[in-house]
């Protein structure tokens, strides 16, 4: 089984409505929403919107005007899908492990030298929060899968070869470095804490419980094959050097005669580690109609116990030949990795934590419409992720609030929406553009208002 056999199976286990193929999910969700289409897991385009609650995820100093209960999943889905190379469809073929298109020119067209791709899910089984006096609480219970990975294309170089009917295994050789896929899948209990201190200076924390469902760090340092010796055309010299380390409560390794591990069998899940994170923010209204605010969000570490865990690395050489080979070759696959079980060891992680920075100028009266900018930089197990966001947004009440938005990523700009209508919720910060789009997020939720609403003299 490919290691991402092994994802879907946590996924659909986290996400039951997710069923056999939850990232169509994400395409299913964009395609019924657009144009309208909808958020990310951290919406950046709600920011501004000081008559939603989305905007806490990013900064739990931002109180909403009135106090909310988010309908159990229906509440808050989101979804969330990038790379600095490949469209929406081409990451979906990657993930879903099917058909030949690494053999597909337009696809190997797009490649570049490192190829990072990033898919981010998360479901509130639980959110509400309330006013008393002037402090604001709340509770939630998320459910979060973060995956990410980069792949090179002398990677899809090989795949390419070696699915062609023409090709020979003798007199060839490759030379594969520096490929990582890193899977995170918990649930987040919170409870949000935010108080004003006077009228111009609001702070807030929101500690959590994390439970570990499952985790899942391949490194390949290195894959080099040639062929055996001159003139064989059916065996490969495979020299690894690879190591895996997962936490997956009921996940089995199959091996083979050799003792390789040739795939996966994932039974009787539940939780294999526990851990603890924090998000605080701060904001500032100075002037009466300038806001300056800053959050760290999602610092914090899940301690994975040893009887979840298994880690395995390669012995450096394997033998491979045209029979034992997959017919769907994988750019996951553990064919190529020559993993073998060692002993295993209690582990921790840490989360990928997010630097919020955000300034807005509000106008009119009752700052019903106001410009703002976001700075927005998340540390990620892989690589690093900065991205700037200028927004508009319009809020006459409660009941309506809309925003547009325009971001500058690393490799490319975007626009975005977001609109709330009575208890519906919609917005994205990628507005989808087709399969080619490197950027999609999608969000769609259904909030009920609680207690009365909170006016600035209050």
């Amino acid at each position: 089984m490919p290691i991402m056999g092994l994802i879907n199976k946590v996924l659909i286990y986290k996400y039951p409505l997710f069923m056999k193929n939850w990232f169509s999910i994400l395409i299913l969700v964009i395609g019924l929403l657009l144009p309208a289409a909808v958020q990310a897991q951290y919406l950046r385009t709600s920011y501004f919107m000081d008559g939603t609650s989305a905007r806490m995820q990013l900064n739990p100093a931002l109180q909403p005007r009135r106090g909310y209960f988010n309908l159990p999943v229906i509440g808050s889905t989101t979804a969330e899908a990038s790379s600095n190379a490949l469209g929406v469809r081409d990451i979906y073929d990657i993930l879903d492990s099917s058909g030949d298109f690494y053999s597909d020119p337009s696809f190997l067209s797009k490649l570049k030298t490192d190829n990072s791709l990033n898919v981010n899910l998360a479901t509130d089984l639980l959110a509400l929060g309330w006013h008393k006096g002037k402090n604001f609480w709340s509770i939630n219970a998320t459910v979060r899968a973060d995956i990410e990975a980069s792949i090179p294309r002398t990677m899809f170089d090989f795949l390419n070869e070696v699915s062609a009917d023409n090709f020979s295994w003798a007199n060839t050789e490759f030379d594969i470095k520096n490929q990582s896929v890193r899977v995170n899948a918990y649930t987040e209990i919170g409870i949000g804490y935010s108080r004003m201190l006077g009228k111009n200076v609001s702070i807030g924390i929101r500690p959590k419980l994390l439970l570990g469902m499952g985790n899942i760090d391949l490194k390949l340092n290195r894959i080099h094959m040639r062929s055996k010796e001159a003139g064989v055309d059916s065996e490969f010299e495979l020299n690894t050097d690879a190591t895996m380390e997962s936490s997956v409560k009921g996940l089995e390794l199959d091996e083979d005669e050799a003792g390789y591990i040739r795939d996966i069998e994932y039974k009787n899940p539940g939780i294999a580690g526990y851990g603890g994170g924090i998000d605080l923010g701060l904001s500032v209204t100075l002037l009466k109609r300038l806001s300056l605010s800053a959050s760290l969000i999602d610092l914090g570490f899940i301690s994975w116990s040893k009887s979840s865990t298994q880690i395995a690395q390669s012995d450096k050489s394997k033998y491979i030949n045209k029979e034992n080979w997959s017919e769907t070759p994988d750019p996951l696959d553990f064919d190529l990795y020559g993993l073998q079980e060692t002993e295993a060891k209690s582990r921790s992680t840490s989360l990928s934590p997010t630097l919020v920075l955000g300034g807005e100028y509000a106008f009119l009266p009752g700052n019903k419409l106001s410009a703002g900018i976001l700075s927005t930089t998340r540390l990620g197990q892989l690589k690093n992720y900065s991205e700037l966001t200028l927004s508009a947004a319009w809020r006459p009440n409660t009941l309506v609030n809309a925003a547009l938005s325009y971001s500058m990523l690393q490799g490319g700009e975007t626009f975005g929406f977001a609109c709330k209508i009575g208890p519906l919720m919609l917005g994205t910060d990628y507005i989808f553009l087709g399969n080619n789009s490197k950027h999609v997020n999608a969000h769609i939720g259904l909030c009920i208002p609680l207690g009365k609403k909170r006016t600035s003299e209050d």
